[in-house]
């Protein structure tokens, strides 16, 4: 009996000896240190750093404390045990840092480290060229230049803005004023003789509908002559001669000039067929356009003053409703006519004949050389040469001529790289002379240089978003030029000058402001993505034109969506994958990535402008790739 109970007491005595020990840890543990604190400091600017992330484990415990730093560049971490610790900079901006320490009795009161450095992390892109003593010193050189560069870009763009968005006060001031003039009258038996060219290629689509609509021009039969430019190859020269003699049997003064020689294309017709008009003055209108019957009457008036050469008037828009694409190429149109041409008319600027809906006195253009096919844009450099020769261009919003736009994205595509081609190749071709020109106000050179500068525009939107990619990864590197860097967003002002220049030609106002206003800047906003959009195919040509590379007119495809909805019959539309193509979807899926990812890592400054161009190259890239797998030509 005895031996059992001196073994219980010893398991007793064990049992209380293991108590009192986890009461002791327990009571250790208790302990807590009141806070533990520090400050980081950028290793280069020596700046204390905000934001940065940091955290503190103990080695024998899964535990983690969080902290980060606040403006000052001090971090905080409340209430922590007494133990082992190391504190760990764990951040995706500077570079990992691993600080053990340990926490007692004495520091119950609080713990502090002595301020210490961190290091900004440098990818491999700027990680090399140390010199003078100083790390990554060449690296540095090199961001610095890019930021330039992309700053340069940026101002570019903003210039380009400022000059539109003094068009467009100006466009406001004379608005009403214009509104009010007293225009002059139509007098039919004292008009001069009037030859509308036509000039075709391969239109079979629509070469019916723009001879019936001219042979019904409500203009004295005997001052009137139509002449149809026919550069056709296919079928529609037979098309073009059935409906010219039927025209011809009514008693209209028509002719069928087809060539098969298309020497100097559009513009080569129209300098061909000049020993043959009989009038002393020339309408011009591409296949696509259904002027009014009453054009001429509203038009010839203005020719009264000798000085003016040159009648343009305002395009419409037949088929803006068709689609999203025909909404927004009508809404960037509609500012080039409203405010571009109404703002430089009121300031007496250069403006451009704009290929078509417009009306020339021949002497203009015999005085100022006539046709020359050396760019894609002959009625733009023939416009530059008249005015340099001083005739005056006389602009009329008020007389609309309507026309049909592009219904598909390789249509859109094919337009808008002859224009900005051919804007470029007119820059080169008439920058000296414009520029040193005798008799011509500095505003005139300043406006007429950016206006046939214009298309290069697209050149710095492109280059200002790939450079954005590498401005951020500057930005992850070299935390001294982040300020440098925040300042890009002064330039998002360039935005707000657009805006206001594209309120006041838009035409869908509905006298509900509110209403209007929230439609507008939808609409806007859709329209940047898309012009982001196309900047990889406008940027080509551009280039193309600055270096000289010559290429053949392609016209732009005509559907007349109106007798025809199945736009995948016309086979004038041609469609292939291209590597345009392919670059457009790889930048949609670039500036995705980039979005999204910014997004994660809580680095906002930049995602809604790459989210815009992810949008607008996708939407380019969807269309056209759409447009490839629905080709059911004949």
């Amino acid at each position: 009996m005895i031996a059992p109970l001196k073994t219980n007491k010893l398991n007793y005595l064990k049992t209380t000896l293991v108590l009192l020990l986890l009461f002791a840890t327990t009571l250790l543990n208790a302990q807590q240190v009141k806070v533990v604190k520090g400050i980081v400091v950028d290793a280069k600017t020596k700046n204390e750093v905000s934001k940065v992330k940091l955290k503190i484990q103990n080695a024998d415990s899964t535990k983690i404390y969080k902290a980060t730093s606040n403006s000052e560049g001090v971090f905080s971490f409340n209430n922590v045990p007494l133990g082992d610790y190391t504190l760990v900079v764990d951040d995706i901006t500077y570079n990992r840092k691993d600080i053990p320490f340990s926490l007692n009795k004495e520091h119950a009161d609080g713990f502090t480290f002595t301020p210490f450095e961190i290091g900004r992390k440098v990818s491999w892109m700027f990680d090399w060229g140390d010199a003078y003593g100083k790390e990554h010193y060449w690296s540095h050189w090199l961001a610095k230049t890019v930021i330039g560069f992309y700053f340069l870009c940026l101002l570019l763009v903003l210039f380009y803005s400022i000059l539109q968005v003094t068009l467009a006060i100006t466009y406001v001031k004379n608005k009403k004023k214009r509104e009010e003039e007293i225009k002059p009258i139509f007098d039919p038996t004292n008009t001069p003789k009037v030859t509308i060219q036509l000039p075709m290629f391969n239109e079979l689509y629509v070469a019916d509908r723009i001879i019936e609509t001219v042979a019904n021009f409500d203009y004295p039969s005997d001052k009137l002559q139509i002449q149809v430019l026919d550069d056709s190859t296919d079928e529609t020269v037979d098309v073009i001669a059935k409906k010219v003699a039927e025209v011809k049997a009514r008693g209209i003064n028509i002719q069928h000039i087809h060539r098969t020689d298309r020497t100097g294309y559009k513009a080569g017709a129209l300098d061909d067929a000049m020993d043959r008009v009989e009038g002393e003055f020339i309408g011009i209108f591409d296949a696509d356009f259904i002027p009014n019957p009453d054009f001429l009457q509203k038009v010839m008036p203005y020719f009264r003053d000798e000085k003016v050469g040159v009648v343009q008037t305002r395009w419409g828009h037949i088929n803006k409703d068709y689609s999203l694409l025909t909404e927004l190429q009508a809404f960037g149109l509609n500012g080039h006519f409203a405010i571009e041409q109404g703002g430089r008319t009121a300031s007496g600027h250069f403006i451009n004949f704009n290929g078509t809906g417009g009306v020339w006195r021949r002497t203009c253009i015999e005085d100022a050389g006539g046709w020359e096919h050396d760019t894609l844009t002959e009625d733009l450099d023939l416009s530059y040469r008249a005015q340099l020769k001083g005739w005056r261009f006389e602009y009329r919003e008020d007389v609309i001529a309507p026309a049909e736009l592009p219904v598909t994205m390789s249509a859109l595509k094919s337009q808008q790289h002859r224009w900005m081609k051919g804007g470029a190749e007119c820059f080169i071709k008439m920058r000296k002379q414009l520029a040193t020109a005798k008799g011509v106000r500095l505003s005139d050179r300043i406006h007429g240089l950016s206006h046939l500068f214009n298309s290069s525009v697209f050149i710095f939107i492109l280059l200002i978003a790939l450079l954005s990619l590498v401005v951020l990864h500057i930005k992850d590197s070299f935390s001294d030029l982040n300020d440098l860097i925040q300042y890009g967003a002064f330039f998002l002002i360039a935005t707000v000058f657009l805006a206001y220049y594209y309120w006041q030609s838009y035409r869908d106002k509905t006298g509900h402001f509110f209403k209007d206003f929230f439609k507008f800047i939808g609409r806007f906003f859709v329209f940047l993505m898309v012009s982001m959009g196309l900047s990889l195919n406008n940027s080509v040509a551009v280039i193309e034109g600055y270096l000289g590379i010559k290429s053949s007119f392609v016209r732009t495809p005509k559907f007349n969506v109106g007798a025809n909805n199945d736009v995948t019959t016309n086979k004038y539309d041609k469609k292939s994958l291209s590597i345009l193509n392919i670059g457009e979807g790889l930048l949609f899926l670039l500036f995705l990535f980039t979005a999204i990812n910014r997004t994660i890592y809580g680095d906002l400054g930049m995602v809604p402008f790459h989210l815009m161009l992810a949008f607008g190259f996708g939407l380019v890239f969807y269309h056209s790739i759409k447009e490839l797998r629905g080709v059911k030509v004949k």
